[in-house]
C-alpha cells in the first residue's frame, strides 16, 4: 500500500523531482515449453531471441521495443492453467501492429496455426479508431494485436 503522508524529518524538504515511468521494459511469462512459444514470437512475430538462460531455464526474446522473458514451468505434469474470471494474474497483453493491414495479414497467418486459438478476428475497439483482435498462443498465454 502506497502512502502520501510525510515524517517529520522530511517535511521541510521540497521534492522537485517527478517520478514516472515510460513503458515495459520486459514481461516475463511462464509457460509450459519455452521453445514453443519462443518459436512462435521468433517464426510469426519476427521477434528477435536476445539471451537465454538455460539453467534456469528462461528465453529472451524482443521486437526492438519490448522484451519477453519466457520462463519453463518445472512441472509441466501438474501445471494449472490460468481461468481469467477466477485468478489474479495476467489477464492477457497486448502487442502493437504497424497497421490494420498488417494486423489482418497477421490474422490470416495466425489462422494457419493448430497452436493458435482465435478467440475473435479483428474488430474495432468500441467508438476507438483502433482495431484489435484476441488469440491464445503456444503456452496458453492470451495475446491481444492491435492497431489504429
Amino acid at each position: 500500500m502506497c502512502s502520501t503522508s510525510t515524517t517529520s524529518e522530511n517535511s521541510n524538504a521540497t521534492d522537485t523531482t517527478t517520478i514516472g515511468t515510460s513503458g515495459i521494459h520486459h514481461l516475463g511469462l511462464t509457460i509450459p515449453d519455452i521453445q514453443q512459444t519462443a518459436a512462435f514470437f521468433i517464426e510469426q512475430l519476427n521477434f528477435k531471441k536476445v539471451g537465454e538462460k538455460p539453467a534456469y531455464p528462461a528465453i529472451f526474446v524482443s521486437d526492438g521495443t519490448v522484451m519477453l522473458t519466457l520462463w519453463q514451468i518445472k512441472d509441466v505434469d501438474n501445471l494449472t492453467e490460468f481461468d481469467r474470471t477466477k485468478n489474479v494474474g495476467l489477464h492477457h497483453f497486448a502487442l502493437k501492429v504497424n497497421s490494420i493491414e498488417q494486423l489482418h495479414a497477421l490474422y490470416q497467418k495466425l489462422l494457419k496455426l493448430e497452436s493458435v486459438d482465435i478467440e475473435f478476428a479483428p474488430e474495432a475497439l468500441g467508438d476507438s479508431p483502433f482495431v484489435h483482435m484476441m488469440c491464445s498462443i503456444p503456452g496458453g498465454i492470451r495475446l491481444e494485436l492491435i492497431s489504429d
